[in-house]
């Protein structure tokens, strides 16, 4: 008969294709039991979302399989790492925070934050999406958000929830028509408040949708909060390789590490055609991933449905299933979501805010 023993040596031989370490030796192993011959087991995946489940699934069964088991019931769980390790901070019930920005605007930021947080939320994980960009916030359009969020008793914010995601902007409180003219100290006080204001309560991953540039608020958030990952969206010509360095410069100095790049608006398919049109040129982003040794995760086509979808507050990705774009999306969700997962089991990710010297830039405090 089977033993428990033999089931547990079998699966130290197991392992996993990101983080290079086994099973047992990562304590996915959820649960596991031995009833009449039938094996009971569950394997907690670092993500729910995890890119390479199918790869695990099969590797676990090919190493029972000498075991001579009548019967495997095997189950998968998630059990999302954690990048802060315990340490104290604005959002310690956050697992995992991830800054999506870009060099410049008009490159589909937004639009790629809203639906990789939506892809994450619809495999069962806690997700949240604050819109760090005071100045235009894009939230109460692509997600249908109008009015306040509610206060508690204790004067605490409440996230707006759409579509799974918790989501906080400053749309909530500004008219559309409000032009918000604040200067810096504003807009980082404004900035806090969205995490120490905010029952944000336990996350797997908030998405922190960034303005455009390397201004003021991604150099305040490093300073409030450890952000774990930054993800980087381009556009495919030649010249977004400019926007790319700034935007990978600006990460650098701020000590976060990036997780993957975005190649937005890749091609356009004309209905009843084959035929790709690279508009907007094409490769950029793959190129730009190479020379600065990110991840590319991925290029998305031009699809009239993505902004029609963002228009009337629903994500494509859970709109449209099985479109070629939201294939894509989905695709860059799990990889991003396997790249997090590796960053935080390795220590890569910061585990508290970056000092500052006095001069208010980024480095030893004095």
């Amino acid at each position: 008969m089977v033993t428990t023993e033999a089931i547990q040596g079998a699966l130290s031989q197991v392992m996993d294709p990101e983080l290079n370490q086994d099973l047992v030796s990562l304590g996915m192993i959820g649960s596991l039991s031995i009833n009449d011959d039938v094996v009971q087991l569950r394997v907690d995946l670092t993500t729910p979302a995890c890119p390479l489940k199918d790869k695990i699934e099969a590797d676990v069964r090919a190493a029972l399989e000498p075991l001579g088991i009548s019967k495997l019931d095997l189950s998968f769980g998630a059990q999302v790492r954690n990048q802060s390790s315990g340490q104290a901070h604005l959002l310690s019930g956050i697992k995992n925070i991830i800054a999506v920005g870009a060099g410049k605007g008009g490159v589909g930021k937004s639009t790629v934050a809203v639906n990789l947080a939506a892809s994450l939320a619809s495999y069962g994980a806690s997700v949240g999406i604050l819109d760090g960009d005071l100045y235009g916030p894009s939230l109460p359009t692509m997600l249908n958000i109008c009015g306040p969020p509610q206060v508690t008793a204790d004067k605490k914010l409440l996230p707006i929830v759409r579509h799974g995601l918790k989501a906080v902007t400053m749309g909530s409180f500004v008219a559309k028509d409000q032009a918000l003219v604040w200067r810096g100290p504003m807009l980082n006080n404004a900035l806090r408040q969205f995490f120490s204001d905010v029952v944000w309560g336990e996350l797997d991953y908030l998405v922190i949708d960034l303005p455009p540039g390397t201004g003021d608020i991604p150099l305040s958030l490093a300073q409030m909060i450890p952000v774990g990952a930054a993800l980087i969206v381009t556009t495919p010509q030649a010249v977004a390789i400019d926007d790319v360095r700034r935007a990978k410069s600006m990460f650098d100095q701020l000590k976060i590490p990036v997780a993957g790049l975005v190649e937005n608006m890749a091609g356009f398919t004309p209905p009843g055609s084959d035929e790709i049109i690279p508009i907007f040129g094409e490769g950029g982003g793959q190129q730009a991933a190479q020379e600065f040794g990110v991840p590319f995760l991925g290029s998305l086509p031009i699809d009239p449905n993505v902004r029609i979808c963002g228009d009337g507050g629903m994500p494509v990705v859970l709109e449209d299933r099985e479109s070629p774009v939201s294939q894509a999306l989905d695709a860059m969700a799990r990889g991003l979501a396997g790249r997090l997962s590796v960053l935080a089991e390795t220590g890569q990710s910061p585990t508290r805010p970056i000092p500052v010297d006095k001069s208010g830039k980024p480095g030893c405090a004095k």
